[in-house]
């Protein structure tokens, strides 16, 4: 019944409005469709809505009641910007808003002990209270989550470069964050490579690090990067000691796998990977870009052959990643009983942790738009059609059409008997790829600002990148 590696690879050929889609690297054409516009400013009006205006903090969700989400908060600080950018805000507006956050951070308490902080080494965890900005429950001090806190921070500090008082303090204060913050903290116990957190706790660090091949490749360029506790310049050869085992496909199709789109997506929203290259990608001929291309047409293509003959699934329709699901259910679909799933990480099977039970998030295939866009701009239109999907502030974060079980409750979505399930919530970290990468793909507006921070080249030169637009002298002006 599944796809095997050589079945998969002859699928790949599959045609795309009666051509067929070429596995090498095209030209992006950096202009949308009228429709694509209505896309971006409701997934701009998420952000600008359900923010505490008393804090800048952004839920992780809604509209179930929710608590922040740092990374949340990272995505927000640019969506402001395009918000002014696009006329759908002021810039007077997006500039408060980002400075009430900016100060929020720095002034939320840091400290060891677990309860009455916001964070600890200048790293902030996972979620935090809306209201009051303190950790919330038990949720550890995050690496990566920070890490797109301080990507978003970055991002203000080149965009806002007037000379009034509020822009000048945003720019302090962006420097002071990622100042502050102690990579080497989250090494402490002699390991190589950077733990993925922290918990107060037990005071030890989470036994997984960040190498491999997932969404951590931005921690580790903002973590070498670094004025004041940079890691190690070896770091960069803990995180792709492990590329060996992670290859997939041949030729064309050849790429360094992970499962869900989202570790495709996250470090490219703010690094811009056109034209460098590491020694690694150095070796295999092509860069990261064209990595993330390759893994967003094998994950078109395992949608569209579909071998597991989930209903909804075609060219148009498509898109694995980390997103909202009906539930932890076993239920008969198709004469065999099949599992499906509540929140988790999904992707194709031939992945590394393929995980798919008939679960499309719209922010897979929108957060490729930059990688491939002959293939998302009809997905986005065919999305904007499913029913229940597109709605107040963009799309939800998921659908099953293959879940259309009534007899068990789903509490993350509603279910109809015909159509399937399709998400309650809007999620943060899901919406910013749409609308970052949108901003991408037609001006470099995300990319142009971060290439002018320093840190960022100064990472990716300790880590080996050189080529593209490293070779150039730092831009001044976005």
């Amino acid at each position: 019944m599944l796809l095997g590696r050589r079945d998969f690879i002859a699928g790949s050929s599959l045609l795309v409005g009666g051509a067929a889609l070429p596995w090498q690297a095209c030209a992006a054409q950096p202009s949308l469709p009228a429709f694509y516009e209505d896309i971006e400013r409701r997934t701009f009006r998420w952000f600008w809505d359900t923010v505490n205006r008393k804090n800048g903090l952004v839920p992780d969700r809604w509209p179930t009641p929710s608590f922040c989400s740092i990374a949340a908060v990272g995505f927000a600080l640019p969506a402001y910007a395009i918000g002014a950018e696009r006329g759908w805000c002021s810039r007077a507006e997006a500039r408060d808003l980002t400075l009430t956050t900016l100060r929020f951070f720095w002034n939320a308490r840091q400290g060891p002990a677990a309860g009455g902080t916001s964070g600890y080494k200048g790293f902030f965890y996972h979620f935090l209270d809306m209201r009051s900005g303190e950790r919330f429950r038990n949720v550890e001090l995050s690496t990566v989550d920070t890490t797109i806190l301080l990507m978003g921070v970055l991002f203000a500090s080149r965009y806002y470069g007037g000379a009034d008082p509020a822009e000048r303090e945003i720019r302090d204060l962006a420097q002071r964050l990622y100042a502050r913050a102690d990579w080497n903290f989250f090494r402490s116990d002699g390991r190589p490579a950077i733990s993925m957190g922290w918990n107060p706790e037990s005071g030890e660090l989470i036994p997984a690090n960040w190498v491999g091949y997932n969404e951590g490749m931005f921690v580790n360029i903002l973590a070498l990067g670094s004025p004041t506790h940079p890691a190690p310049a070896t770091l960069w050869e803990q995180w792709t000691s492990r590329y060996p085992s992670l290859w997939r496909g041949e030729g064309p199709t050849r790429h360094v796998g992970f499962a869900p789109l989202f570790g495709h997506q996250y470090s490219h929203i703010f690094v811009d990977f056109r034209g460098i290259r590491d020694a690694v990608m150095g070796d295999a001929g092509f860069d990261y870009f064209e990595n993330s291309r390759r893994a967003t047409l094998a994950n078109w293509a395992w949608c569209s052959v579909n071998r597991m003959k989930w209903r909804g699934y075609s060219q148009r329709i498509w898109g694995l990643t980390a997103c909202d699901g009906p539930g932890d259910f076993e239920k008969k679909f198709n004469g065999e009983l099949r599992q499906f799933h509540g929140y988790g990480a999904r992707g194709p099977l031939i992945e590394p942790e393929g995980m798919d039970d008939g679960t499309i998030a719209p922010t897979a295939a929108l957060g490729s738009l930059p990688f491939a866009p002959e293939i998302v701009i009809p997905t986005a239109e065919a999305f904007t059609k499913q029913p229940r999907l597109f709605d107040r502030y963009g799309f939800k974060d998921s659908f099953n059409p293959s879940f259309t079980y009534t007899d068990v409750r789903s509490d993350s979505g509603s279910v109809d008997p015909q159509q399937g399930w399709v998400a309650n919530d809007y999620l943060g970290i899901d919406q910013g790829p749409i609308l970052l990468q949108a901003a991408n793909y037609r001006d470099e507006f995300v990319w142009r600002y971060m290439r002018r921070v320093p840190a960022i080249r100064r990472g990716l030169e300790l880590a080996g990148f050189t080529g593209g637009w490293l070779a150039s002298a730092p831009a001044q002006r976005g």
